[in-house]
């Protein structure tokens, strides 16, 4: 069946947002004994709340109520000052005519901060949808087939694109094709999604698939 519908993800797909992220945690809490690229491998596409749980339990500290609030406040600033699109994705979306989205487990303010602070907001507009506002985080298959309903096709005339494990599950749980952005990473680790590592690869990929 052809592909109809692409469904991106943000953070590590869109636009480079990882390193931004999980910088903000170490400047949060200076006592972590981690680095950026080591936080980037445990929480790849983790709900924010299982982080600070996972957190709590390795340091063996309970967070203050307010520091959800805090490290938002610092992944936004970081965001306004460093965000940059991920390479090749402003021309690989110049060049794509299939309708797309955004599905993100992150708040719809950080996407749209996102997507404009780097420049992409034009190629979504308001088709945006967040876990959220739909209620189900990935690997949960729901904020999917939340997104292919609200554009109006069935799961199987959908694509995802997805940098983490979690969020190719949840694809596949869809009943969608997936593609699993890797750039840095083993192009073998994504059972059942079909890999690369350049985003101008994608618009040749998906006319295969379809």
């Amino acid at each position: 069946m052809p592909i109809g519908c692409i469904i991106f993800d943000l953070d590590g797909t869109l636009v480079e947002s990882e390193e931004l992220c999980n910088q903000a945690f170490l400047d949060l809490l200076p006592h972590l004994d981690d680095t950026r690229q080591s936080l980037i491998r445990r929480y790849r596409g983790l709900k924010l709340s299982h982080i600070l749980s996972d957190i709590e339990n390795r340091t063996g500290e309970k967070l203050p109520a307010t520091f959800e609030a805090a490290y938002r406040r610092r992944v936004s600033d970081l965001f306004s000052t460093h965000l940059r699109p991920v390479e090749g994705v402003i021309s690989m979306l110049e060049g794509l005519p299939t309708p797309r989205c955004v599905a993100s487990s992150a708040p719809r303010s950080k996407i749209q901060q996102a997507l404009t602070v780097s420049g992409l907001s034009r190629f979504f507009e308001d088709r945006v949808f967040s876990s959220y506002e739909v209620g189900f985080w990935k690997p949960h298959p729901g904020l999917f087939l939340h997104a292919a309903s609200a554009m109006g096709f069935s799961p199987p005339q959908c694509a995802v694109v997805e940098d983490s494990a979690v969020g190719i599950k949840a694809a596949l749980a869809a009943g969608m094709t997936a593609f699993h952005y890797q750039p840095d990473e083993d192009l073998s680790f994504a059972d059942g999604a079909i890999s690369f590592s350049k985003m101008s690869r994608l618009p040749g990929l998906l006319e295969l698939a379809g």
